[in-house]
C-alpha cells in the first residue's frame, strides 16, 4: 500500500525525469543541427527553447489545458524576440527589430536551405529551428507528462531530431554518439512511468501489460532493424538540391554586355573605394560558360554570412590580405564588386559562389550601400608558367566548350597561333601578343561577342569598322581562341580602382581573360593593345583561298560525225512492237513535271508552316525572334543578306535603304559566237550594261509598294535582347505584322518568276542563324 502523499511525490519525480529526458532529446537535436553552423549559438538557443517549453509544461501541469497554450504562445513570442535581437547583434545587423523579425519569419526556411555551409547564425537562419524546438517541447510535455502517454509524447521530439538530421544531410559527419544518447534518453523516459502506483490491484495485470509493451517494442525493432542498418553506410540526401538558390537576372547573367555602355559614359560614377597600398582590380563577375552567342555567369549562389568559406590555397603562392570599404554610387544590378577572393564581408547580406569567389546581393544595389570586405589575393610563382600544363577531362569541360558552328576563320587563326607552340603558356602568350599587336581599342565600338561579332572584330576591314573594339571583344576573342587551342579559359569583368582610393567610373570598367594552369590556378592575361598603331591583320594572317577544282585527268571522248550533211536518223521503233522513243520520252517528261509540281507544293506548305510557327507559336519573345528571322530571310531572298555585325537599329536602316546598283555580268565569248568584225567597228552604244540580264538590271516597278517601317520590330528585338520576358503579346503582334508587311513589299518588287521562286525557295528551311 502506498500513501497518497508518497504517490504524489513519486508522480512529481517521474514527471521531472520524463521532462528532463525530453529536454535533453531536444537539446541533442539542436546539437546535431548546429554542426553545420559557424559557431555554437544555435545549440544554446535550441537548448534554451527546450528548457523554456518543457519547464512551462511541467510547471503548468495543474492548470487547465486551455490555459497552457496561450501562456506558451506569449512566452514563445518573448523568447523569439530575445533570439532575434541576440542573433542580429552577433551578426552586426542594423535596422528596426520589427523589420528584421518580419524578414526572418517570412524567409527563414528558404534561407536556411540555401545558406552557404558553415551557416552563420543570423536571425533568418536560427528562428525556424528555435520555434520548432519550442513547439516540439510543448507538445511532447503535454502528451507525455500531463496525459501520461510517454511513447506517444516521444513522437514530436523524434520528428524534430529526424528533421535536424535531414537538414544536415551529407554536410557533416555521422551523428553516431548523439543518436545513441537520444535513444538512451528515450528509453529512460519510457522506463519511467508517470502514472502513480496502484494502491490495490493484482500485480499480474501490470506484469502482463509490461510484457505486452516489451513484445511490441521488440517486434518494431525487428521490423525496422534491417532498414536502419542499411542506412548507416548510405549517403544522406541533401535537401538543398530541391531548393532553388538565388539566381542572377538578365542584367547580371552576362555583365560583359555592359562594357560598351560604360565606355560610352566614362565619367559615370559607379562606386567609391577606400585607399589601398597598391592599385587594385575589383572583380564583379566571372563567366565560364560560352555557347557561341553569349558568355554567361552560370554560378550557383548560396546565402552566406560575414565569414565566407576559405578558398583552397595553392602551394608556393604569396598571399596578400586586402581590406576594402566600398560604397555603391551609380552601379546597378545585384553583383557586388570585391577584390578576389573575399573571406569576410560586413554591411551587406550576400550570397556567395564558391566556384568563382563572386558575391551577389538578394536585393538590387542601392546608392549609398556601404560594405567592408577582407580578401586574400593569391599570387602564384609566374616563373613556373613556361613549364606548367593545363588540366583536361570532364572537370574542365565547361571551360573548353565553344558552342556549335565555329567560324572557319577563327579555327584557322587558332591553328596558326598554336602551330609551333606546344607548351600551354606559349599558346596563351601567342594569342595575347597577336591581339595586342594587331587591334585597336576604341570606346564607341558596338557591343557583342557572338561569333559574328568576333569574326568582324578579328577579320573585318578597318575602313568598315573592323579590327577595333572594347575590352569586351579583346577578352572574348582571347578566351575563344584559347579554348580552340585546348586551354581552359574564362572571361572576367571588373574595375580598375585607384590605389589612393576614390571614385570608380564607367571608364574604369574592364574585361580580361584567365587561363587555368595545373598548380597555379587561374592566371589572368592582358590582350589589350600596347601600341596606338597596330599592324594590319592581313600582314600576319590571310584567309586561305578556296581551292579550285582539279581538271579531269583525261579529255572527254569526242564523236566524229560520219557526214556533215547527213539527215538525222529517224527514231527507232522498240523491238517487239512496244512504245516508241517519243512516247517514252513524253511519259518521262510528264512524270518529271508531276514530281516538280509536288515538290513545289511541298516546299510551299513547309514555308507556310515555318512562318506560322515563327509568328504565332511560343512566348512573345519567341514570336519576336521569329519575326526577326522572317526579316533576315526576306533580305537574303532578295539578294541582300543582313550583315551579322549590325545592331538592330542599323539592320533596320540597312533593310529600308535602297539596294546598291548591281554589277553587270558580261557574257563570255565563245568561238562560235565571236564577232567577225574588228574592234574598231563596234558600236559605241554596245556597253557592258547592254549585255546584262534584264531581270537583274531592271529597277523596281514604279507601282511596287514602298517598304514599310520596322520600328516596332526593332523595339521588340531590343526588348528581347536586353530585357528577356518583358515583351507582351501586343508587341509581338506588331513586330510580326511589320515583318510580314516588309517581306510582302520586298517580294512585290521582284519580277514575276522571281516572286514564284521566292515562295518555294528551300533556303529558309535550312539556313542556320547565329
Amino acid at each position: 500500500m502506498v500513501t497518497s502523499g508518497g504517490a504524489r511525490r513519486a508522480a512529481w519525480v517521474r514527471a521531472l525525469v520524463v521532462a528532463s529526458a525530453l529536454a535533453g532529446m531536444i537539446a541533442l537535436a539542436g546539437f546535431v543541427l548546429g554542426r553545420i553552423y559557424a559557431d555554437s549559438l544555435l545549440v544554446l538557443l535550441v537548448a534554451g527553447a527546450a528548457l523554456g517549453s518543457v519547464g512551462l509544461g511541467v510547471g503548468a501541469r495543474r492548470l487547465p489545458n486551455w490555459a497552457v497554450a496561450p501562456i506558451s504562445a506569449v512566452l514563445l513570442a518573448a523568447y523569439t524576440i530575445v533570439v532575434l535581437k541576440w542573433a542580429a547583434g552577433r551578426a552586426e545587423m542594423t535596422g528596426p527589430l520589427a523589420k528584421i523579425a518580419r524578414d526572418s519569419l517570412a524567409n527563414g526556411i528558404p534561407r536556411l536551405l540555401t545558406a552557404m555551409i558553415p551557416v552563420e547564425p543570423t536571425p533568418d537562419t536560427v528562428v525556424v529551428p528555435v520555434i520548432a524546438a519550442w513547439l516540439a517541447g510543448l507538445a511532447a510535455t503535454e502528451v507525455a507528462v500531463r496525459a501520461g502517454r510517454v511513447l506517444l509524447g516521444l513522437v514530436p521530439v523524434t520528428a524534430l531530431y529526424a528533421g535536424a538530421l535531414y537538414v544536415v544531410g551529407p554536410n557533416a559527419s555521422a551523428a553516431g554518439w548523439a543518436t545513441l544518447g537520444f535513444a538512451g534518453l528515450a528509453i529512460v523516459a519510457m522506463a519511467t512511468s508517470n502514472r502513480p502506483a496502484q494502491v490495490e490491484g493484482p500485480s499480474k495485470v501490470r506484469g502482463s501489460a509490461a510484457a505486452a509493451g516489451l513484445v511490441a517494442v521488440l517486434a518494431f525493432a525487428a521490423a525496422i532493424g534491417p532498414w536502419v542498418g542499411g542506412q548507416v553506410s548510405a549517403t544522406p540526401v541533401d535537401p538543398r538540391r530541391y531548393v532553388q538558390p538565388p539566381q542572377v537576372d538578365s542584367l547580371d547573367e552576362s555583365p560583359l554586355n555592359r562594357i560598351s555602355g560604360w565606355m560610352l559614359d566614362p565619367r559615370q560614377r559607379l562606386l567609391e573605394v577606400s585607399a589601398s597600398d597598391k592599385k587594385i582590380r575589383l572583380r564583379l563577375a566571372v563567366m565560364p560558360d560560352y555557347d557561341g552567342i553569349t558568355w554567361r555567369v552560370g554560378a550557383t549562389y548560396r546565402n552566406a554570412g560575414r565569414v565566407l568559406p576559405q578558398q583552397p590555397r595553392l602551394a608556393d603562392t604569396a598571399i596578400h590580405t586586402v581590406r576594402q570599404q566600398i560604397t555603391i554610387d551609380g552601379l546597378t544590378g545585384r553583383l557586388l564588386p570585391v577584390v578576389p577572393t573575399p573571406t569576410e564581408i560586413t554591411g551587406a547580406r550576400v550570397a556567395f559562389d564558391s566556384g568563382t569567389g563572386t558575391l551577389i546581393r538578394p536585393e538590387q544595389l542601392a546608392t549609398g550601400l556601404r560594405y567592408d570586405v577582407v580578401s586574400e589575393e593569391q599570387t602564384p610563382d609566374l616563373n613556373l608558367l613556361p613549364t606548367a600544363d593545363v588540366p583536361s577531362g570532364g572537370a574542365v569541360a565547361r571551360y573548353l566548350s565553344v558552342g556549335a558552328n565555329v567560324p572557319d576563320q577563327l579555327q584557322r587563326l587558332s591553328d596558326q597561333l598554336a602551330d609551333g607552340n606546344g607548351a600551354a603558356y606559349d599558346r596563351a602568350a601567342a594569342i595575347e601578343d597577336f591581339l595586342a599587336e594587331h587591334y585597336r581599342k576604341v570606346a564607341d565600338a558596338p557591343s557583342g561577342h557572338a561569333y559574328p561579332n568576333l569574326t568582324f572584330f578579328l577579320f573585318g576591314p578597318r575602313d568598315q569598322g573592323g579590327q577595333v573594339g572594347t575590352s569586351e571583344q579583346f577578352a572574348a576573342s582571347f578566351a575563344v581562341l584559347a579554348r580552340l587551342t585546348g586551354l581552359p579559359s574564362r572571361v572576367v569583368v571588373g574595375f580598375d580602382a585607384p590605389a589612393a582610393g576614390g571614385t570608380v567610373t564607367g571608364g574604369d570598367a574592364i574585361a580580361w581573360p584567365e587561363v587555368l594552369f595545373d598548380g597555379l590556378g587561374w592566371v589572368p592575361f592582358d590582350p589589350m593593345p600596347k601600341s596606338k598603331n597596330p599592324r594590319p591583320v592581313e600582314e600576319d594572317f590571310t584567309p586561305k583561298p578556296t581551292k579550285p577544282p582539279s581538271p579531269p585527268s583525261e579529255p572527254p571522248p569526242t564523236v566524229s560525225p560520219t557526214s556533215s550533211s547527213a539527215p538525222p536518223a529517224a527514231p527507232a521503233a522498240a523491238p517487239g512492237g512496244g512504245p516508241g522513243t517519243v512516247v517514252v520520252a513524253g511519259g518521262a517528261s510528264g512524270s518529271v513535271l508531276l514530281l516538280m509540281g509536288a515538290a513545289a507544293l511541298t516546299l510551299l506548305t513547309m514555308r507556310s508552316s515555318l512562318r506560322r510557327r515563327r509568328l504565332l507559336a511560343g512566348t512573345p519573345d519567341d514570336r519576336i525572334a521569329g519575326a526577326w528571322a522572317e526579316l533576315r530571310d526576306a533580305l537574303r531572298l532578295a539578294g541582300r543578306p543582313m550583315p551579322s555585325h549590325l545592331a538592330a537599329t542599323e539592320a533596320a536602316a540597312y533593310a529600308v535603304s535602297p539596294a546598291p546598283p548591281r554589277r553587270s555580268r558580261l557574257r563570255r565569248a565563245t568561238p562560235s559566237s565571236a564577232p567577225t568584225s574588228s574592234p574598231a567597228s563596234a558600236s559605241p552604244s554596245a556597253t557592258p550594261a547592254s549585255a546584262a540580264s534584264p531581270a537583274s538590271a531592271a529597277p523596281p516597278s514604279p507601282s511596287a509598294p514602298p517598304l514599310p517601317p520596322l520600328d516596332a520590330l526593332v523595339a521588340g528585338i531590343n526588348t528581347v535582347g536586353f530585357a528577356p520576358g518583358a515583351a507582351d503579346d501586343g508587341q509581338a503582334s506588331r513586330a510580326s505584322q511589320q515583318a510580314v508587311d516588309y517581306a510582302t513589299a520586298l517580294r512585290a518588287r521582284r519580277s514575276w518568276w522571281r516572286r514564284i521562286w521566292w515562295s518555294i525557295h528551300p533556303g529558309p528551311l535550312r539556313w542556320h542563324r547565329d
